[in-house]
């Protein structure tokens, strides 16, 4: 090779392992998650068990602070339920301790769930979330739908909190309860709360091979989302200068301009396919407050979780004055469906990014073809093919464009050799010799252009489809995970069998599609496969399925097109102009 190719090879290199060494630090080992499997919650002390957490750093790994509890009265949960979720109410702040999900099933075999007694329960109400007071609630059922849990201040106020399933004529995918908090005072005096917080909960990773980066606190200010996820409370450092830009951060906190932003409208906590939404229905939260706490892992390589709460306005009573303030709180598996169905925009906690509505139409379209076939394995197939119907008529263009430069190569090479020692007239050469026989020199590149926003969009979407856990293919056992087999010994490095079987069909169209350009972008050309597979092969087993269909379509297509006659380099004769008379 010269020296140009060796620099792009080097460049191309390099990029593969700041590539690794970025998914090393995104990777999670396997840990026990918090979510999946919750140890039964400590006895309390007569002392809140709260203490603020040390920041971390390069040595010393922050322990697990255990949910505080309130001096003096043992804990008392009650249990709120329908056909997909379970609800554990308890008296220690007045809310949900955790939330399982009936029908969603975690590694373990055991049913997902989200939150844990170690936390704050979604929806307590506290005045400083770093040291959370719980106080203790009573707790009453009402009705075979509704709890009520209540409690009197020592200033005289008395706070109702009451949790029910809202009426919905859906028949499943039912995760959304209200809280409606009634404040009365009592007192013969006015009351003026502090400013007060609603938990959200926690959220940790559900699988070993989750991504830490889906693991974020999420808010919406005028139907945007904001958010951070757990690598935000980690030191910034510049890598190249060994110079840091921040040190390790231990909450995260920020007030929202109720004047200027007009608050949030609503604030949760999410892991890659589960959420918690707390959305305020009386108004809108003007501070989002955050941490990050160690939900598995090891002492070198913790893995993190996040919790989170929003502020919400002061209270103002007057004597015998009663306020109710309504909540909306999702619990439940990302589905875009659902989410997009409710009225505050909860569905932008996707995170989709720049490809949002290709990402919204792929995953809409996959889901209609899975209610006609019955498997999203089957439907991604499917999908692959009318993708590539649409871009048929397209890539025959772009491969004959590409057979006729290939019948130029000879005349190209001459070129080349002529003016070596004059690359600019070179060009120019090359230039005229394609406009004299019609040649687009990127008329091949067009369909590959089409295809990034897919590719990029689809990498988004399966990435938190949902819908694709335990959904099985031949030796795939989930799609939304890699399709891993086996691990080598000794190394312990994954064996995923459909990046392999991609990169394959990748390596066979390289082969089939006609040879243009210099040898030098030829030898770049040769590492794509490559590269594909660095970048794929620890994505879910879905988006390898998707490529590997798609390369076997376009093997097809350039077979087909082989087999028509090959086009001869011929000039193409200029339009005769038309004189003008004066």
């Amino acid at each position: 090779m010269d020296r140009t190719a060796w620099i792009i090879v080097t460049l191309c290199v390099l990029g593969l392992i700041a590539w690794e060494i970025y998914v090393a630090k995104q990777r999670l080992l396997r840990p026990t998650p918090i979510s999946a499997t919750s140890p039964p919650p400590a006895a309390p002390s007569a002392t809140p068990a709260i203490v603020s957490p040390t920041p971390p750093s390069a040595t010393t790994v922050p322990q697990v602070t255990p949910a505080p509890a309130a001096a003096g009265f043992p804990e008392k949960t009650e249990t709120l339920r329908n056909s997909d979720i379970e609800l554990h109410l308890t008296n220690r702040g007045g809310g949900i301790s955790e939330a399982i999900l009936l029908n969603h099933i975690a590694e373990n075999g055991q049913r997902v769930r989200l939150n844990s007694p170690e936390h704050v329960p979604i929806g307590a109400i506290v005045t400083v979330p770093q040291t959370p007071d719980l106080a203790e609630f009573t707790i009453a059922r009402s009705g075979d739908n509704t709890m009520e849990l209540s409690r009197t201040s020592a200033e005289g106020v008395t706070t109702r909190k009451t949790f029910s399933f809202p009426s919905t004529p859906r028949t499943k995918d039912n995760y959304l309860v209200t809280m409606e908090v009634a404040f009365r005072n009592e007192g013969a005096a006015a009351f003026r709360s502090p400013q007060r917080f609603v938990a959200l909960g926690s959220a940790a990773p559900i699988h070993g091979t989750d991504y830490s980066n889906y693991t974020r606190l999420t808010w919406c200010v005028d139907g945007k989302a904001k958010g951070i996820d757990v690598n935000w409370f980690a030191e910034q450092n510049y890598p190249l200068v060994g110079v840091q830009k921040r040190p390790a951060q231990e909450f995260y906190s920020e007030r929202i301009a109720m004047d200027k932003d007009g608050g949030a409208e609503w604030a949760g906590v999410a892991n890659q396919f589960f959420a918690t939404i707390v959305t305020p229905l009386s108004g809108k939260a003007d501070e989002i407050w955050g941490k990050r706490f160690i939900a598995g892992g090891t002492e070198t390589k913790p893995v993190y979780g996040i919790e989170g709460a929003m502020g919400m306005p002061p209270l103002d009573l007057g004597p015998g004055e009663t306020k109710t303030l309504k909540f909306e709180i999702y619990a439940g598996p990302k589905l875009y469906a659902v989410l997009a169905a409710m009225d505050h925009d909860q569905a932008e906690i996707m995170n989709f990014g720049i490809w949002k509505l290709v990402s919204q139409f792929l995953l809409n379209f996959m889901n209609l073809l899975h209610r006609f076939l019955g498997n999203y394995a089957a439907a991604i197939v499917v999908l692959t093919i009318v993708i590539k119907g649409v871009l048929w008529p397209l890539q025959n263009k772009a491969n004959a464009s590409m057979r006729r430069m290939s019948a130029l190569s000879p005349k190209m090479q001459e070129l080349r050799e002529k003016y070596k020692d004059d690359p600019q007239r070179m060009n120019a050469e090359v230039m005229k010799l394609y406009k004299e026989h019609g040649v687009n020199p990127v008329g091949g590149c067009l369909p590959m252009l089409i295809q990034i926003p897919i590719f990029f969009g689809l990498l988004s979407m399966l990435g938190q489809a949902v819908e694709l856990r335990n959904a099985k293919f031949l030796w795939v056992r989930d799609l939304s995970q890699p399709d891993t087999v086996a691990h080598l010994p000794g190394l312990g490095w994954p064996i995923n069998i459909l990046p392999l079987c991609m990169a394959l069909t990748n390596v066979l169209l390289m082969r089939m599609t006609p040879k243009t350009g210099d040898t030098t972008q030829q030898r770049v050309i040769m590492f794509m496969p490559l590269i594909f597979l660095f970048f794929c092969y620890n994505f879910a087993a879905a988006l390898a399925l998707y490529y590997t269909t798609l390369n076997l379509l376009t093997v097809l297509q350039l077979y087909v097109n082989k087999r028509q006659p090959m086009p001869a380099p011929a000039k193409v004769t200029p339009p005769a102009r038309v004189r003008k008379r004066r």
